[in-house]
């Protein structure tokens, strides 16, 4: 997956290069090219392409954190926290 995307922005800095250096380009098309055809594309793609690693971090903590704490419910068990009473 890093290829690709070292890949994509590898193709893009040249295009913005190429774009900056142009007779008819200017420096600012240059900054659009890179960002309307690399930053914001692949950083949606890296996004979406790396939930399911994060699936899988978040489920190995949460399966951490239940055996940490014995009962599994990461709270206190019924009845242990009294209710606040106001007097009135």
């Amino acid at each position: 997956m890093y290829l690709v995307i070292i890949a994509w922005l590898y193709v893009v800095v040249m295009m913005a290069v190429a774009e900056a250096l142009s007779s008819q380009g200017t420096v600012l098309g240059a900054v659009f090219t890179l960002v309307l055809y690399g930053l914001l594309p692949l950083s949606i793609v890296v996004y979406i392409l790396g939930t399911p690693g994060r699936r899988r971090a978040r489920a190995s903590r949460e399966a951490a954190a239940s055996v940490d704490e014995g009962d599994g419910g990461g709270h206190a068990a019924d009845g242990a926290i009294a209710a606040e009473r106001k007097e009135g």
